[in-house]
């Protein structure tokens, strides 16, 4: 498949978008009322920040090579071939 080994930037890159991700779900309150307009955005935001975690986590686990070989593989079969 694609994968070559464990990069490193991927590790770094993933640990500081899963404290993003953190960082946002912590404070979704004052993200909701600065950035996206108040109360009806609370959960929104947070579930932004927990996608933002998931990604962060595929990332350091460099999961995010084999999702993206397998959807590749299901729109063009051949391709690995």
């Amino acid at each position: 498949m694609l994968m070559e080994g464990y990069n490193i930037g991927y590790l770094f890159g993933g640990i500081a978008l899963l404290t993003a991700g953190i960082l946002i779900v912590v404070f979704h309150q004052k993200i909701a009322d600065n950035l996206a307009g108040g109360f009806d955005s609370y959960d929104k935001v947070k579930l932004f920040g927990l996608g933002a975690c998931a990604l962060g986590i595929i990332f350091i686990a460099n999961l995010h090579i084999f999702i993206l070989s397998f959807l590749l593989h299901l729109i063009m079969p051949n391709i690995f071939k």
